[in-house]
């Protein structure tokens, strides 16, 4: 039996699984996740155009992003607070904490996900 190897190279590009996270203007992938044997950790890649927004998201676990391009503002539905992220800026999501992300006017580019990875986002892509 060989070892597997010790570190993967991945890439963000279209051979990675969309996420049906994003309720308008954008897209969402899954770069390291379950499928990809990451067992600890997820990353996403939510590309929001201008005023694109995600679905609103919860899970059992933390959630950390990163915004590498643009501005966003992360909404907690439970008080319609807004908390503004501009280019450089993280956010840290407590567990079981309801979330949803808006693009500003020129749009975002968003990584990060859960962690450990939450299986629920997953789900439409077993079987």
């Amino acid at each position: 039996m060989t070892q597997p190897d010790r570190v993967r190279i991945l890439r963000d590009d279209n051979t990675c699984p969309e996420l049906p996270i994003v309720e308008r203007g954008g897209t969402a992938r899954a770069v390291v996740w379950p499928g990809v044997g990451a067992r600890l950790r997820s990353i996403h890649r939510i590309t929001l155009g201008p005023g694109g927004r995600t679905v609103e998201l919860r899970h059992p676990m933390e959630a950390v992003y990163y915004v590498m391009r643009g501005e966003a503002t992360a909404v907690d539905p439970n008080d319609a607070s807004r908390q503004l992220l501009t280019s450089g800026s993280m956010a840290h999501i407590e567990p079981a904490t309801r979330y949803v992300f808006e693009a500003g006017p020129e749009g975002a580019d968003i990584i990060g996900g859960p962690c450990p990875a939450d299986p629920a986002m997953y789900t439409h892509l077993k079987g």
